[in-house]
């Protein structure tokens, strides 16, 4: 019997791996929207290769996987892709508001028991919480 829930469990249990791995090997935070940041910005040019390998892991892993007949996990996700669009802009957005993203401050802030990490973790779930019956009151079949 296929459980979708256990691909949760293990892609959780490899970030959190990741993220001690990348702060025990540079003692920087492993936070997604700050090492691509520093890409796109300019101000990460002394270590461009790290986290270009970084990001080509990001990418390239779950492809790898796929390759090798692993079944595709149901995401829900919409369709639209002008909705999809919008939600990665909103996202990014709010990454930049909040000095961090998911993984730095949802794993890496709330593990290392940081106040910051914790409020932050607590604000963005809970306003994607309150969009989400928003939208689908607003939107219906969204």
């Amino acid at each position: 019997m296929y459980i979708d829930w256990i691909w949760g469990l293990i892609g959780g249990l490899c970030i959190g791996c990741a993220g001690a791995i990348y702060l025990l090997g540079n003692g920087r935070i492993m936070g997604a929207s700050g090492i691509l940041g520093g890409l796109v910005d300019g101000s990460a040019r002394s270590s461009w290769v790290e986290r270009g390998a970084f990001l080509a892991g990001l990418i390239l892993i779950p492809a790898l996987v796929q390759s090798m007949g692993v079944p595709a996990v149901d995401t829900n996700l919409t369709s639209n892709i002008a909705l999809v669009i919008a939600a990665g802009l909103l996202v990014g957005l709010g990454t930049r508001i909040g000095n961090g993203c998911t993984s730095g401050h949802g794993v890496c802030g709330i593990s290392r028991l940081s106040p910051r990490g914790i409020v932050s973790t607590f604000v963005y779930i809970g306003a994607g919480a309150v969009m989400v019956v928003v939208l689908r009151t607003l939107i219906e079949g969204l």
